[in-house]
């Protein structure tokens, strides 16, 4: 609908316009419970990387715009597991944001 407005509008120079869409802000979303060396090897670590091409590939994360890309912590020095911040673009009313909560992947 907004699309089509700015199409059609004479005072908006749609060209210009990249994407139109509603406002939006930047909600995260953390992801726990990652394994920092998927293959058990201890030289290859978890990269953002991959975790961008996992969260592309996933149906659950259709619709969704990143922020930025994906950063992965390791917890502690001495864990095996990884904490990944996602940063999204979502409705300020975050719908998208709030159909993650307490989702397994």
């Amino acid at each position: 609908m907004i699309e089509n407005y700015v199409k059609n509008s004479e005072n908006i120079d749609s060209p210009q316009v990249d994407t139109p869409h509603l406002p939006q802000s930047k909600f995260y979303l953390k992801i726990i419970g990652i394994p920092y060396y998927p293959h058990g090897n201890m030289q290859d670590h978890l990269l953002s990387q991959d975790v961008g091409l996992v969260i592309k590939q996933n149906q659950i994360f259709n619709n969704i715009t990143l922020a930025s890309k994906p950063r992965v912590i390791k917890v502690s020095p001495k864990s095996d597991m990884a904490i990944i911040w996602v940063n999204i673009w979502d409705a300020q009313s975050d719908v998208k944001t709030k159909g993650f909560i307490n989702w397994y992947l």
